[in-house]
């Protein structure tokens, strides 16, 4: 025997449907309307209509007395037989409108969840037709924005698996083909194998950090320590930085002599301009990188120039998306990652500025970035 009460085996009762709600609630509200109809009329008629005689017996027609009792019984009667045929007909007909009316608005409802069961199920394009109603149409309409905003987001899962499969595939490939080769002799080790093996490896956790580092903007997470500082010092730190890493490539300095303080996170910045310096040198061949910056009514802005080789015009609006190049091979060979342009963004952005480019093909590119100034 189980130890199980009656009451927590009973299965829990069915609420009624919406539809069945509103149904049963118009038919409520047709039998009181009716029912008060009914009463009211069968109590106050016959006592409005005797004080009616009454008013004809003063004014001298003493006839009506006598079939007074006849009249009232008459009348009672007619108006029993005419409030039977008003609920005979006026029930069905009020029925009817009821069920009408509750179909009406039980349907789009109906609509809206079918759509969001499809949406569940995968149907990443399910959306909400039109509605009548105004108050459900607001309702399909929101459902509609967030199902956009999923699918976007859902897009972007499935892009960043898709690119990071693919990134992650050669670095990969390099350690396997490297590893078998010292497994079965087909090389012997050696510094310059372990160096390449090393190169790959560190080309991964670049990987890795970046993604990581990536998300914690998108999600918000990463804290962003605004102050106010003098952008100057940091574009001369950043160009001695860089002078030396190609002999081949010229840095120059474009900097305003007074103070042009920035309202904002210096070490976000610096990182912005290492990723922006960074790819300025690594796709000039041989030229010049200028590093310039200036005031703009509240803004401050910041360029990066060179004279390598450029961007097309038709890949210009995908320079910021993660995983972008505009050489693969190129920048794989020189250890880019493919995600520091899409850090830069958010950074800038999430400091208040926006970052813009500008590029022609074999002439160069002008990165440049705007932050508030310190008021």
């Amino acid at each position: 025997m189980s130890d199980i009460p009656k009451a927590a085996k009973a299965k829990p009762r069915k609420s009624p449907s919406l539809a069945s709600r509103l149904f049963w609630s118009h038919i409520v509200v047709m039998v009181v309307g009716l029912t008060t109809l009914f009463v009211v009329g069968k109590v106050s008629s016959p006592r409005f209509f005797v004080l009616r005689l009454r008013q004809i017996e003063i004014a001298g027609f003493g006839s009506v007395r006598q079939v007074r009792t006849e009249l009232v019984q008459g009348f009672e009667a007619a108006w029993s037989r005419g409030a039977l045929w008003s609920l005979l007909l006026g029930a069905p007909v009020a029925g009817g409108l009821s069920y009408w009316l509750t179909r009406r608005i039980v349907r789009p409802l109906n609509q809206i969840e079918a759509t969001t069961r499809r949406f569940s199920a995968g149907q990443m394009d399910s959306r909400v037709p039109s509605i009548a109603i105004p108050e459900l149409n607001r309702l399909g309409q929101s459902f509609n924005r967030m199902a956009d905003d999923l699918e976007g987001v859902e897009q972007r899962r499935r892009e960043l698996v898709s690119d990071l499969t693919h990134e992650l595939r050669t670095p990969l490939t390099v350690l396997e083909g490297y590893l078998e080769g010292l497994e079965d002799g087909t090389f012997d080790a050696s510094p310059d194998i372990y160096g390449r093996l090393t190169k790959e490896t560190r080309r991964m956790r670049r990987l890795v950090e970046d993604l990581q580092e990536l998300s914690k903007l998108e999600a918000g997470y990463l804290p962003i320590d605004a102050q106010a500082f003098d952008i100057s010092p940091l574009l001369e730190a950043i160009a001695q930085r860089f002078a030396y890493q190609r002999l081949e490539v010229q840095l120059a300095l474009d900097v305003p002599q007074d103070l042009l303080v920035l309202w904002a996170d210096p070490a976000r910045v610096e990182q912005v301009l290492v990723n922006l310096v960074g790819n300025a040198i690594r796709y000039t061949p041989t030229g010049q990188v200028t590093l310039r910056a200036w005031a703009d009514g509240s803004m401050a802005w910041v360029a990066v120039s060179d004279t390598g080789i450029g961007i097309a015009a038709k890949d210009l609006p995908l320079v910021f998306e993660r995983f972008w190049r505009a050489d693969r091979s190129r920048d794989r060979q020189s250890g880019g990652t493919g995600i520091g342009l899409a850090i830069s963004r958010r950074l800038v952005e999430l400091q208040g500025g926006t970052i813009e480019v500008e590029s022609k093909l074999g002439v160069g590119s002008t990165f440049r970035f705007s932050l508030p100034l310190a008021s």
